[in-house]
């Protein structure tokens, strides 16, 4: 069994990880992948906490939920898929610890470090949160004063969270581009900042280039190379607000 990228958006855990008991061969295994609240925090990736998400997980608290529907965790990878991920392996509790991976030990270990386990952790997160909307706001009006152009790339939903938390819209940042179709001629939920196809950024040539999907930024500056023909610079803003 697979869920990639389920568990965050599941409203009831306990029945759907019973389900998967019920569902699950004595033998098989189920394979969950979700982003990692380790690196959720690590990076300051505050924009992707948005309300298609029920929860936000780490390792301990998705080993705990298993472990009460008779599951167990064998193995864990991590991997870069949105802006850091666990998948879990996962067979009956009966089946699971015997032959656990040391990789799973080797995260928990990094969580408990991290102090995932302690408030202190969580309230270091929202101040480091609250620090990056003040760089970024810093970063608008004073660009906006020394008359330079930004415009955005992408329209992520974490680049609504992003922009609807600082408090951004048109007049900081007039429009943003992006590749789908189905996205551009629409406005921004929120900001009502429009969405524009990527050639309005040859056409206006701002002074800095956006990016919201800050996951992709080594694909976008490639792909957007030329902007540096008439000094334009992009800017990223996760973990830290970053002009390069």
């Amino acid at each position: 069994m697979v869920a990639n990228n389920v568990l965050a958006h599941v409203p009831d855990l306990h029945d759907f990880i019973e389900g998967v008991s019920i569902l699950l061969p004595p033998q098989a295994v189920a394979s969950f992948e979700f982003p990692h609240l380790l690196q959720l925090m690590r990076q300051n990736q505050f924009d992707t906490i948005y309300h298609e998400h029920f929860s936000y997980f780490s390792l301990f608290v998705v080993q705990e939920l298993l472990l009460r529907h008779g599951l167990a965790i064998y193995d864990v990878d991590e991997l870069p898929t949105h802006g850091g991920s666990l998948r879990i392996s996962v067979r009956h509790s009966a089946n699971g610890h015997s032959s656990r991976s040391t990789k799973v030990e080797r995260v928990l270990a990094g969580e408990r470090e991290y102090g995932l386990h302690e408030i202190d952790a969580y309230r270091r997160f929202a101040a480091r949160t609250v620090e990056t909307k003040c760089a970024l706001l810093d970063f608008f009006v004073n660009t906006r004063r020394r008359g330079k152009r930004v415009v955005g790339y992408g329209a992520p939903a974490k680049g609504n969270t992003l922009l609807n938390y600082c408090g951004i819209g048109p007049e900081l940042l007039p429009f943003t581009v992006d590749r789908s179709p189905h996205k551009q001629g629409l406005l921004l939920p929120g900001t009502r900042i429009p969405v524009r196809e990527p050639s309005a950024i040859l056409e206006a040539k701002p002074d800095y280039l956006f990016i919201l999907p800050w996951n992709l930024r080594n694909e976008i500056a490639e792909q957007m190379s030329s902007i540096r023909g008439w000094g334009g610079r992009f800017v990223v803003p996760i973990p830290e607000l970053e002009v390069f």
